[in-house]
């Protein structure tokens, strides 16, 4: 019974994001680089360990270098190369030691989000 509950949830977050392809979203989430991402965006309560992750470590060569995504809504968005770019410096500009919050809207194209505008959110919701 667990594993049929489990399948339900991992189709409907799978319609979910086929339904967005190629549409304009707007979202609220936090920001991690793609190096972590795999360890932290996966398991038990992916979206506290997404908030907990640190600046200094998006910040870091190696992780600043893979580039950035933004977990909401329970799924990862990988940004474009443009996103990357804004997030750099929202990650250069913020008060926060953790857990950078954004809105962004952009469209979705595979698990890719191309940005049009993102700006740094008080807390995501």
């Amino acid at each position: 019974m667990r594993k049929l509950l489990v399948m339900v949830a991992v189709l409907s977050i799978a319609a979910g994001a086929l339904a967005l392809e190629g549409k304009t979203v707007k979202l609220n989430g936090y920001v991690i680089d793609n190096a972590c991402a795999a360890g932290r965006a996966t398991g038990d309560n992916p979206a506290e360990k997404v908030k907990a992750h640190s600046v200094k470590c998006a910040q870091m060569a190696k992780c600043a270098d893979s580039g950035y995504a933004v977990f909401a809504d329970g799924k990862l968005y990988k940004l474009d190369a443009g996103g990357n770019k804004k997030v750099a410096d929202i990650l250069k500009n913020t008060k926060v030691d953790k857990g950078v919050a954004v809105d962004v809207e952009g469209t979705v194209e595979g698990d890719t989000l191309t940005v049009k505008k993102i700006s740094e959110a008080p807390a995501a919701k």
